[in-house]
């Protein structure tokens, strides 16, 4: 028994070697290199020599520290995520129970449009949204001069340039997680939700008491992905506001390690800034879960 149990090892093992190994080289390897980058000066002349690189320990991640653009980047990026994040899970979470509804119409024709932007390229996303947010001619500005507000310049005024990405990745992203919950809903008994209308229980109160705990686990999947994706802000600030402006209100973190190593070809401290980002999701992500556990605690 056991000799055989010891062969389907080695067999299973087999098997996964062409797996493992690949991920070994092309991403173990590459985040190890990185992270030895980031305890260096590698820069645009090391790229010629490597030899010219000096170990400087700690240096980079001290310097990284002491830098207000940083602050200013880490700053941005959690105000997208505090506030894009809910409102992405209460877009997706609002479309999903629409979608579920019995007398919902032309839910797959609905589920596509809805999930559509989630597979649009950043590039033409970028072409509607830039006339939409345009200071004269948007389509915005039109709506608002029905109330009778003045135009805003939602891209070039630092006070709207982050509210006007944080609308354009709800838009963007609501889509995956609405799938998701979508899901999660298919998956509740309806003798739930009739036995609770046979007791009297409204609409509300089946929302609040059937519907919300037994999406918990979609909840804890949903809020984690998009906490990890937004910290990683960089298409829309990198294509919508030309790298970052007006005045760096739209600079995050993702944004300045790709201009210190692809622009100013610093990159140890480009590195450097990789591993900060990393460590923040990483604490945000333990924190999440650790707090879900303690609801879920008797």
């Amino acid at each position: 028994m056991r000799v055989d149990l010891a062969r389907e090892q080695r067999t299973a093992w087999l098997f996964l070697a062409p797996a493992l190994g690949a991920i070994a080289i092309f991403f173990l390897l590459p985040v190890l290199a990185a992270l030895i980058l980031s305890f260096t000066d590698f820069d645009i002349y090391a790229i010629g020599d490597p030899s010219t690189a000096r170990f400087v320990g700690l240096g980079n991640y001290a310097a990284l520290l002491r830098e207000p653009l940083f602050w200013k980047a880490l700053g941005n990026t959690a105000y997208f995520v505090v506030v894009g994040g809910p409102l992405t899970i209460a877009a997706a979470l609002g479309a999903a129970l629409l979608l579920n509804a019995k007398a919902a119409p032309l839910k797959g024709f609905f589920r596509t449009v809805y999930f559509a932007p989630v597979v649009t390229t950043m590039v033409a996303v970028a072409t509607v949204w830039r006339y939409l947010y345009h200071p004269r001619f948007g389509f915005l500005n039109y709506l608002l001069g029905w109330f009778g507000l003045g135009p805003i310049d939602w891209l070039g005024d630092p006070r709207w340039a982050m509210p006007a990405l944080i609308l354009l990745g709800v838009w963007k992203n609501f889509g995956y997680s609405m799938v998701i919950f979508l899901a999660g809903l298919q998956t509740i008994s309806p003798a739930l939700y009739e036995a609770a209308r046979i007791d009297g229980a409204s609409g509300w109160q089946q929302f609040r008491h059937i519907t919300l705990p037994m999406l918990r686990p979609t909840f804890v999947f949903v809020a984690l992905i998009t906490v990890i994706g937004y910290f990683q802000l960089f298409a829309e600030p990198y294509v919508m506001t030309g790298g970052g402006g007006p005045a760096n209100a739209t600079l995050s973190i993702a944004l300045l390690m790709y201009k210190e190593g692809f622009r100013w070809w610093r990159m140890g401290y480009a590195a450097a800034i990789a591993f900060v980002l990393f460590g923040v999701i990483l604490a945000v992500s333990l924190l999440q879960l650790r707090l879900q556990r303690r609801k879920e605690a008797p």
